[in-house]
């Protein structure tokens, strides 16, 4: 959501800050920008594509080595030219890229009227920016102490990227809830939201904390704090490589993403799990295991594909440690006052590790004496950052906008949680927990046998890509898999899709059923298969398509479904990390089919820093 990217140094700045907005596009955007200062301050912005833009800039004189850019995702005022980034300040010699929501914007707005300002956009950023302006020319101090001012009063989230006329060779820069990552080169500083746009000039970067003012000169970076105090800059190593973030011969990134699972997932389990020596090494879980072990329950909250996550963990978790689960949605739990008692255990799970709901609820939680473990993808991010320990799901940067490798890496890591706190707290046999062992271990191979299945689900997807609507249906350990199905389908293709455990069908949504829906069962071989089994009839009683995920040998379901779709037989408790890889190239194959950008669906981004 909003993407940040910024130059200072020896080379041409705009070369620099165009690829990193095209590696930050993932993040979903309507408009973008840059600022360029050499000889005046020259800012460009359009909305659309980032393509759009440079098509505007081909012939304009655009040398310079320091300059700021954007790619802006509509909060305030509709996307347009004027509202895009960057914004400009009154006497036109400051430019300003924002990622956030101030939300007292409007009453320091009211504020800059009545002393003469006027704006030109709708929105906060521009607020910010002439709030920032007016204190600079009122103090007398410098463009440093009125940020340090202006962020003291501002309420909401923010990353924003100062460019100076007055002070050509510095960019200012501040964060509080929204990501910012400073790689560091030789005579030369790279800003940007990920490290996606900086991977290819350094592997060193500093991870700007909440409350910080960073102050970056080609070649110093100074970190101070909102009471003007030095911090010492934390400089880490970057584990991610430039073929990461490239899509490595595949049409889309989703494909691409789809297609790493084998990989994804060993990586996830490399040097934790052992199966013939029958141990599971997570040393932010062994940390905790005396308060973990006498829970009295665990919290799990996250947003979308991630509460999807936290729903199967909550099976597995109290079938293997038996301690009552509770899933929430990060952006209710914030709010509702919940009720946490010291020693409540929140796990927090999030690809990007900076999902402001998310943050914010887990902040309350330890103030409140939660112990905070979190489930992230991006190394240093701001949720990993908090927690108090956890673990990292190590799939890899994850372009696509709609989730999948980092889905089965966190049922994964949610897994080996699940069992290694079972085990340690007795709940599970050895003869149980050695076969979960091995069946987890099995899983990469298992996946990469079910994506064998591609040109099967490619026909089912033509098959079913003029649909208007879609069920999917699931029961037990496979009711959330149904969910991310339908989820992913409506991400993707834009039809409109609901998940359901399968026995809710009766209590209402069987009411759409007619020869032209299509109902997408997971069917695979469990402890609810005879129970899926009837209700599957139910839907063929009504002329309803049935499309059957089921297992590999299993032939029980091959006189009620329009269509099967076979996957390696694992057990219930793990099958839904396999089960999930033809829910994902159904919605992919069909998204494709209708001809839409299946890496940037609209109005969605990969990282949503804001509520």
């Amino acid at each position: 959501m909003c993407g940040i990217v910024a130059y200072i140094g020896h080379r041409e700045a705009y070369p620099v800050i165009l690829k990193g907005l095209k590696r930050l596009e993932y993040r979903g955007y309507d408009s973008s920008g840059v600022a360029l200062l050499n000889n005046g301050m020259k800012v460009y912005k359009k909305q659309g594509k980032v393509a759009e833009l440079e098509e505007t800039l081909v012939g304009k004189d655009l040398h310079a080595t320091i300059g700021i850019g954007h790619t802006r995702w509509a909060t305030h005022g509709e996307p347009c030219d004027r509202n895009a980034h960057p914004h400009t300040s009154k006497n036109g010699k400051l430019s300003m890229i924002h990622n956030g929501i101030i939300e007292n914007y409007a009453q320091i707005k009211s504020e800059l009227i009545k002393k003469g300002y006027n704006f030109v956009s709708d929105t906060d950023t521009e607020v910010l920016l002439k709030f920032i302006e007016d204190i600079h020319s009122n103090n007398g101090g410098s463009l440093e102490e009125a940020v340090r001012i202006a962020l003291k009063r501002v309420v909401g989230a923010y990353v924003i990227v100062l460019l100076d006329e007055d002070n050509p060779d510095t960019l200012i820069a501040a964060r509080k809830g929204s990501p910012l990552v400073i790689g560091i080169g030789k005579g030369e500083h790279f800003l940007a939201s990920d490290a996606s746009p900086i991977i290819e000039y350094t592997k060193e970067v500093v991870y700007v904390n909440d409350y910080e003012v960073a102050i970056i000169r080609p070649d110093e970076l100074i970190l101070k704090n909102l009471g003007n105090e030095k911090i010492t800059p934390f400089i880490t190593k970057l584990d991610m490589e430039l073929a990461a973030i490239e899509k490595g011969g595949y049409d889309h990134f989703m494909l691409k993403e789809i297609f790493e699972q084998p990989h994804t997932i060993f990586d996830c389990l490399r040097g934790r799990l052992d199966a013939a020596a029958g141990t599971i090494t997570m040393s932010g879980i062994q940390q905790y295991a005396e308060q973990l072990m006498t829970a009295n329950r665990i919290i799990m909250i996250a947003c979308g594909t991630s509460w999807h996550a936290g729903l199967v963990a909550e099976y597995i978790f109290e079938e293997l440690t038996r301690i009552p689960v509770e899933v929430e949605y990060a952006s209710e739990f914030r709010y509702r006052n919940p009720v946490i008692n010291k020693g409540d255990v929140i796990i927090a799970i999030s690809q990007s590790g900076e999902t402001a709901d998310t943050l914010v609820a887990i902040e309350s939680a330890k103030e409140k004496g939660a112990i905070i473990l979190g489930v992230v993808n991006v190394v240093g991010s701001s949720i990993a950052r908090t927690s108090h320990a956890g673990a990292y799901s190590h799939a890899g940067p994850e372009i696509g906008v709609a989730s999948t490798k980092a889905f089965t890496g966190q049922l994964a890591v949610l897994t080996m949680m699940a069992l290694k706190l079972g085990y340690m707290k007795g709940c599970i046999s050895e003869k149980r927990y050695m076969h979960l062992l091995n069946e987890l271990n099995d899983v990469p191979e298992k996946v990469a046998t079910a994506l064998l299945q591609k040109e099967a689900i490619e026909a089912v997807a033509h098959k079913y890509k003029n649909a208007s609507d879609a069920l999917y249906l699931g029961r037990g350990y496979n009711f959330p898999v149904a969910l991310e199905g339908a989820l992913k389908l409506k991400e993707i293709s834009y039809i409109h899709a609901e998940g359901y455990p399968a026995a809710e069908m009766k209590h209402g949504p069987i009411a759409l059923v007619d020869d032209q829906l299509p109902v997408f069962f997971v069917a695979t071989k469990d402890s609810f298969h005879e129970k899926v089994l009837s209700n599957m009839q139910e839907i063929k009683a009504r002329k309803g398509k049935v499309i059957a995920v089921v297992s590999e040998g299993d032939d029980s379901a091959n006189q009620l479904a329009d269509d099967l779709i076979v996957v390696p037989y694992a057990d219930e408790l793990i099958a839904p990390i396999i089960n999930v890889i033809p829910m994902q190239l159904l919605a992919y194959y069909i998204g494709v089919a209708k001809g839409l950008d299946v890496d940037k669906p609209r109005n969605l981004a990969k990282s949503v820093t804001v509520e």
